[in-house]
């Protein structure tokens, strides 16, 4: 039997139906600064998208265009003005950033209360200790995402492929607090595709165009995909298409529920910003 497809763009919708709803009835007036630097295309995608979702559900959204020439300290000032603007309650800074800078130093400098990423040191600690912060929302998109196919996660095995910053090290800290028991994998893990086959609930995080071969799924697991590649489509010669991590047709035939490339976790991330957003808007009022 084919796995079950997890929309993650129906999903996202009715996410934002709900915090277009809660803006309504709580009368809270969120504002979303973005921050842009350089003329990367796919960052310019990404910050058009969050934009356009912002406004689509009534939150107020800024995006503040910078050269690729921008220097640290001009950053820095931007973000340190942010900081002070009471009607700005998420910043959220595009990643990449120009060789230049340092981007742990821009992270650094945004107000936890602002850091809508959930990349802020101050989030990532109290991640860790299970305590009420911000949450990196593709993480978070991927839980939600998760429990629409198992509502209960105590005790699953779950293997998280790719160690970052931005997901694969929060993703873990949320399926242990979810109660499950966690495999970190990476480009040293040694067994990899036996490590897989053990998962109940497998994450690919590393960036590898259908790197997961299906054959290192465990028949009924749950895939979460959180690759996103650009590859030449060999249909359409002089083309291109985006794909996974994960070998998405013959994974169908062996998981129980799986994500697709586009429409998984992609719109998972931008509906969780919008939340993290509200989130801080109602605390900082």
């Amino acid at each position: 039997m084919a796995a079950r497809i997890i929309d993650g763009a129906a999903i996202a919708k009715r996410i934002r139906a709900e915090i277009a709803a809660e803006i309504l009835a709580k009368k809270v007036n969120p504002g979303l600064a973005v921050v842009l630097v350089g003329e990367n295309p796919a960052s310019e995608v990404y910050v058009r998208n969050k934009g356009n979702a912002a406004e689509e559900i009534g939150m107020r959204s800024w995006t503040h265009r910078l050269p690729a020439s921008t220097s640290q300290a001009e950053l820095l000032a931007l973000v340190k003005k942010l900081n002070t603007e009471t009607e700005v309650h998420g910043i959220l800074v595009q990643l990449p950033l120009p060789k230049q800078i340092d981007a742990q130093a821009i992270i650094n400098a945004i107000d936890p209360a602002k850091d809508v990423d959930g990349f802020h040191p101050v989030n990532v600690g109290k991640l860790s200790l299970g305590l009420p912060c911000l949450k990196p929302c593709t993480p978070q998109g991927c839980m939600i995402l998760i429990r629409e196919v198992l509502p209960d996660l105590s005790g699953r095995k779950a293997l998280v492929l790719g160690r970052s910053n931005i997901v694969g090290k929060p993703m873990m800290q949320l399926l242990l607090q979810a109660d499950c028991t966690v495999t970190a994998a990476h480009s040293k893990t040694k067994s990899l595709p036996e490590e897989c086959r053990a998962a109940d609930i497998l994450i690919a995080a590393i960036g590898k165009p259908e790197f997961v071969e299906d054959d290192w799924i465990k028949l009924g697991a749950v895939v979460i995909d959180v690759g996103i590649n650009r590859v030449n489509d060999p249909a359409h010669p002089g083309k291109t298409k985006l794909v996974g991590d994960v070998q998405f047709a013959d994974a169908m035939a062996r998981a129980g529920a799986i994500t697709p490339v586009p429409g998984g976790v992609g719109p998972m991330t931008i509906a969780c910003l919008l939340r993290n957003t509200l989130q801080a808007a109602q605390l900082l009022r």
